[in-house]
């Protein structure tokens, strides 16, 4: 008897702990970071993470227009995308000419189940 309840409360503490251990380790998120550059209505740029495989391969990469003092993604107009590929051993991203006028404009990748979401700088287009 006593090696029964022996075994059943190592038991549920075992499984209490892996409980405990996934959840802090799902709240976890990896960094990601987003760059943009510009020139003539082109738009560039790379997503770095420490998990490149994970955080950064056919990432997504949305290019806004800021219309306001300061980025507002649910709100700013979007105007081109495209998914991070491997060039080299950097993960870049490059909408082709958009056609962008003057404005400004920054770059911004979403949140995903394993990795953090990252808005680059905010850079300026003079045509």
């Amino acid at each position: 008897m006593r090696i029964r309840l022996l075994r059943a409360v190592v038991g549920l503490t075992v499984v209490s702990l892996v409980s405990v251990s996934g959840i802090a380790s799902a709240g976890t998120l990896i960094e990601t970071t987003v760059t943009i550059k510009t020139q003539n209505g082109d738009f560039w740029g790379k997503v770095v993470s420490l998990r490149p495989k994970l955080c950064a391969k056919d990432r997504k990469v949305v290019v806004f227009k800021q219309l306001g003092a300061e980025q507002h993604p649910a709100t700013d107009e979007k105007i081109a995308s495209d998914t991070a590929s491997l060039s080299g051993d950097k993960y870049e991203w490059n909408t082709g000419n958009t056609g962008a006028m003057n404005g400004k404009y920054y770059a911004r990748v979403g949140r995903t189940s394993s990795c953090k979401a990252d808005t680059s700088e905010t850079v300026k287009v003079r045509r």
